[in-house]
């Protein structure tokens, strides 16, 4: 019977354990075409691009149903990022990535 519930609990903590892992890994989203995006965003994301190259725009969404873009632009062979939201609001900036 004490073997049964040591088992048992620990399931639960390795479960949950794997599931605050899985939490902090990359927030779900999709990537998307610069063009499908709002004038505003497009606007914002090529201002802040100026003398590089985008070279990927992906929607993230997080757990309150909130999404904002984060934009990989290649500058002189380095990658950067920063994330814009659905306003075209620059939020924030990321130095060099590392995909």
């Amino acid at each position: 019977m004490k073997t049964t519930k040591a088992a048992l609990i620990t399931a639960m903590v390795a479960g949950l354990a794997c599931s605050a892992i899985a939490q902090l890994k990359e927030q779900p989203g999709e990537v998307v075409e610069l063009k499908s995006l709002p004038a505003s965003v497009q606007q914002t994301i090529n201002q802040k691009a100026a003398g590089g190259k985008v070279v990927q725009v992906k929607r993230e969404d997080d757990a309150n149903g909130k999404w904002n873009y984060e934009v990989v632009v290649r500058t002189n062979g380095k990658e950067s990022g920063f994330e814009v939201d659905p306003n075209g609001k620059l939020l924030r900036q990321h130095a060099e990535v590392k995909r």
